[in-house]
């Protein structure tokens, strides 16, 4: 897929079929993430796969959105490691750029993804539930699968729209 192609045509996937990724699509997905830039290059991202159903629903209890998680084959949850960040803002755009990686792999590889975060709101719980350790910020949780409708359409406004000023 042309890159380009790929960022313009990316969804937010929120329903998926049965059929599970395979665990190299899912490896691939997260060696994406962890190719973003990083200051330093200290790859501040940790994340744990979850494909157990039992762990996906003790996951999406801890959310209002549920529906998606539970509805799911894979949940990735994106951690930022604290003891390697050195400064707050940059350590997280660099999770932002991972999570965006990780979107785009999982489009790529014929996937669809949803970044989750108002899952946020029980970061501690999901941290305990996965048994990591207190050092490890939640920033996202990723519902990967198959996508069952590949019908969606989105808009955004003219890039033009949105420069403040071109010197």
């Amino acid at each position: 897929m042309d890159l380009m192609e790929g960022i313009y045509s990316r969804r937010s996937v929120r329903s998926y079929t049965n059929e599970e990724p395979t665990r190299d699509q899912v490896l691939e997905i997260v060696k994406a993430g962890s190719w973003a830039p990083s200051g330093l290059n200290n790859q501040p991202w940790r994340f744990v796969i979850v494909r157990s159903v039992e762990i996906r629903q003790q996951l999406a209890a801890l959310t209002r959105y549920r529906h998606i998680i539970s509805g799911a084959p894979v949940a990735i949850a994106v951690f930022c490691d604290r003891t390697v960040m050195y400064n707050d803002v940059k350590d997280h755009q660099a999770m932002g750029a991972c999570l965006q990686n990780m979107l785009l792999a999982a489009h790529g590889l014929g996937l669809g993804a949803v970044w989750l975060g108002e899952i946020l709101k029980s970061a501690a719980e999901v941290g305990r539930l996965l048994g990591v350790s207190s050092a490890m910020e939640l920033m996202a949780v990723l519902a990967i699968g198959y996508p069952a409708d590949t019908g969606q359409r989105s808009i955004r406004k003219d890039a033009e729209e949105l420069v403040l000023a071109e010197f």
